[in-house]
C-alpha cells in the first residue's frame, strides 16, 4: 500500500451543520484519538461543548465508532473514492450529572400527592 492509500481526509459535522476539517489522518488512527482532535478543535464561541472524551459520540456510515476501534477498522466501501473526504457526525451527550439532576426534575414534578382527610 502507498502512504496515499494508509491516509484518509476527515471532516467533522456538528450538530449545527458547521465542520471541523478536513484533515488527514493515518488508516492506524484510533477512534479515541480522532475525539481528542475533535476536543483540541472544538469551537470556543459553541456552547455545550464537549469536556472529555466520553462525551463525544463519532457516527459514520451510520454506526456508532467504537473508542478502541481504528479509523481503518471503520471505514465504509464509499470511502474508497479518490480524493473523497469521508463526513463524520459529531454528537455531544450531556455529563451524567446533568443527565440524573434532569430525570430526578421530572420524577419531582411527575409526582402526584393525594391527601385524605
Amino acid at each position: 500500500m502507498s502512504a496515499a492509500q494508509d491516509q484518509l481526509e476527515i471532516k467533522f459535522r456538528l450538530i449545527d451543520g458547521t465542520d471541523i476539517g478536513p484533515k488527514s489522518f493515518s488508516t492506524a488512527t484510533s477512534i479515541a484519538t480522532l475525539k481528542e482532535n475533535i476536543l483540541a478543535q472544538w469551537p470556543k464561541e459553541k456552547d455545550n461543548g464537549p469536556r472529555t472524551v466520553k462525551d463525544v459520540k463519532l457516527i459514520s456510515a451510520g454506526r456508532i465508532l467504537e473508542n478502541n476501534r481504528t479509523v481503518g477498522e471503520c471505514k465504509s466501501p464509499l470511502c474508497d473514492i479518490p480524493g473523497g473526504v469521508t463526513t463524520m457526525h459529531v454528537v455531544v451527550q450531556p455529563p451524567a450529572q446533568e443527565k440524573e439532576k434532569k430525570a430526578s426534575d421530572d420524577m419531582k414534578q411527575n409526582k402526584c400527592l393525594c391527601v385524605i382527610l
